[in-house]
């Protein structure tokens, strides 16, 4: 759903060979699988049940060296549930929820979140690593992952609210911002993931 060729074309700039794809084999079989998206949770839901490819997920994750980073709606996904258009449960791969801005404390705010916006991380995260705290990425999302103390390895971004711009939890990793649209530091980002 939404940003699959800058994605890709990001990953091949690297040297990476990139596959666009909902065959549950080609899936179940990537060491490698990236869940962009952009639009609706619950549309992105019914379509990844439909093809089966949660399933497929979870084979390719059940070999141990095998990665998953989910960007924007992809990183949203792997959480527990969203409020989206009325609840509606997620991968599961990680406990977070999902929720939307809202302005009640300052009228100000834009929603949604557009543009490029400080990211704060831990010295010891594999996707930030080479790149300096406070570096800037590219948003555009008007729901985000709540904070829990559940998830390791979380980077935070300010938008009325602190929330989980990024994270890494054993296999699975996720960012909130678009990595294929941040330039050079998104860039590095996707490498250090496809090094991992």
């Amino acid at each position: 759903m939404g940003n699959l060729w800058s994605v890709a074309s990001a990953v091949r700039f690297l040297g990476a060979e990139a596959l666009i794809t909902t065959d549950t084999k080609e899936i179940s079989s990537a060491k490698f699988l990236i869940l962009p998206g952009v639009g609706s949770f619950r549309r992105a839901m019914q379509v990844i049940k439909q093809n089966s490819i949660d399933q497929a997920i979870l084979q390719s994750l059940s070999q141990s060296e095998n990665k998953l980073l989910g960007i924007c709606l992809g990183m949203q996904l792997l959480g527990s549930a969203s409020s989206e258009d009325g609840d509606t449960p997620g991968l599961g791969l990680i406990p977070n929820t999902v929720k939307k801005f809202t302005n009640t404390s300052d009228t100000r705010l834009k929603i949604p979140h557009v543009g490029f916006s400080e990211v704060k991380h831990g010295a010891n995260t594999k996707l930030f690593s080479g790149i300096p705290n406070e570096s800037c990425f590219y948003f555009v999302h008007s729901y985000f992952m709540e904070l829990t103390p559940t998830i390791n390895g979380v980077a935070t971004c300010h938008h009325g609210a602190d929330f989980v711009a990024a994270f890494e939890q054993g296999q699975v990793s996720g960012t909130q911002f678009h990595p294929e649209k941040s330039q050079s530091m998104g860039l590095n980002l996707l490498k250090n993931f496809l090094e991992s």
